[in-house]
């Protein structure tokens, strides 16, 4: 969607200026608006007692986004030792941090058990076995396969490669209670991006509906269900954004009749990252060249290295040109400088006329932007910056640079003769 009023209000009357400091390109983040959500989300889920968003680090791994979601009392999503490893360089620990992996290595398992552990989700019935020390607390993904259905992004749950079956799931926990584990959580993420807030709200309702199955087999009276990321952002002006407030309603009615039911109710977790920083975060880049081929093209000085997103999902990503308005407009292609002909921001978009020079603004790149660079054709990532709440534009992650992309030649050099046997 359009950079909200006021962001755009606070950013674009300063951009040149932090263009001509800084350069381009670079990823800037809104703290306030950013705040400004959590705080709302908050809000929506204060009559859910326990209730609690473990922010997923991988949308974006910043220290200075995630102290503000530290800050908020959030907890952590992560999915690998790195993401571990930046939590807990903050002090987030145990049930601070929610630790989901899949085809999880036993170095990853070890990291999650050290300095203090964590909640362990498991991705597959086999790794119950695998786990060196196994926790008191312990949570599994949950697949529903044939049950639901997924969207372009993760795919159908049929087809996922994450999760517990659902004829596997009640062996899983009778497993888990075998091997030790006395408190227990169930998580699911069958979809991303979701802007229909009913399909979330029977995500909630299949959730319930396990913990009830599970609880009438084997007693387990469920701490916490986990309903995962998935709510989306509207990326395109005329896409309606996820109604967070009916989410909640309605799904209050599902916990206020199971707990009539059964006396209880597990807690509300989910693990929302697109959903907080998404909006609040643009990727500014500079137009560099422009061309006439057999469609006009504006070039500038970002490429998929620096917003995978349309080029891995042929995803929609709103531009603005600053100080464009008023300006006659084209039809125009914004690519990169990749060699991939799909290292392409925009295709036959209508826009602004830009020439070299300008500044081109690529909205709702807070999530998953930066988090997905990369480094083809030796394409160095690019800097971050945060507007802070008083105005000031703070350096946050500095560009890589050449140095650092010849880092891993630096080694000490190993050579090994392996033994050789006769034919």
């Amino acid at each position: 969607m359009p950079m909200s009023k006021e962001f755009t209000a606070r950013l674009h009357p300063i951009l040149r200026e932090v263009v001509a400091a800084f350069g381009t390109p670079f990823h800037i983040y809104d703290e306030r608006g950013i705040i400004e959500n959590g705080e709302q989300l908050k809000a929506v889920f204060a009559k859910f007692p326990g209730f609690t968003e473990f922010f997923a680090v991988k949308a974006c791994p910043n220290l200075a986004i995630l102290q503000l979601m530290q800050k908020m009392g959030f907890g952590f999503d992560c999915s690998s030792i790195p993401e571990l490893d930046i939590v807990r360089m903050l002090g987030s620990t145990g049930e601070q941090i929610m630790f989901t992996s899949n085809n999880t290595s036993m170095a990853e398992y070890k990291a999650a058990a050290d300095e203090g552990g964590c909640i362990l989700n498991l991705d597959d019935v086999t790794f119950i076995r695998k786990v060196p020390i196994f926790p008191k607390l312990i949570c599994f993904r949950y697949n529903p396969g044939e049950r639901r259905k997924g969207n372009e992004i993760i795919g159908n749950p049929i087809e996922a490669k994450y999760g517990v079956r659902d004829d596997q799931i009640v062996d899983a926990y009778r497993f888990a209670m075998i091997k030790g584990a006395e408190h227990f959580g169930l998580h699911t993420m069958i979809c991303s991006n979701q802007l229909d807030y009913t399909y979330m709200v029977e995500t909630v309702r299949m959730l319930l509906e396990v913990t009830e199955r599970i609880y009438d087999e084997l007693g387990i009276k469920f701490e916490f269900v986990n309903i995962g990321g998935g709510i989306g952002i509207p990326y395109q002006p005329q896409q309606d954004a996820f109604n967070i407030w009916a989410f909640a309603e309605e799904t209050g009615i599902f916990f206020e009749s199971f707990k009539r039911k059964f006396g209880f109710a597990p807690k509300l977790f989910m693990e929302c990252g697109r959903y907080m920083t998404g909006p609040h975060g643009v990727l500014v880049t500079t137009v560099i060249n422009r061309m006439s081929k057999y469609m006009e093209i504006a070039g500038v000085d970002a490429c998929m290295s620096s917003l995978m997103r349309p080029a891995l999902y042929d995803a929609y990503h709103h531009h603005t040109v600053l100080g464009g308005e008023g300006r006659e407009t084209e039809v125009v292609n914004v690519v990169g400088s990749l060699c991939e002909n799909n290292d392409q921001f925009a295709k036959k978009r209508q826009l602004p006329k830009a020439t070299e020079g300008d500044i081109v603004v690529i909205h709702d790149t807070g999530a998953h932007g930066y988090a997905m660079c990369f480094q083809y054709n030796g394409r160095l990532r690019p800097k971050e910056l945060l507007l802070r709440d008083n105005g000031d534009v703070e350096l946050i992650r500095r560009e890589e640079t050449l140095e650092d992309y010849l880092q891993t030649f630096s080694f000490t050099p190993r050579t090994i003769t392996p033994t050789r046997k006769d034919a």
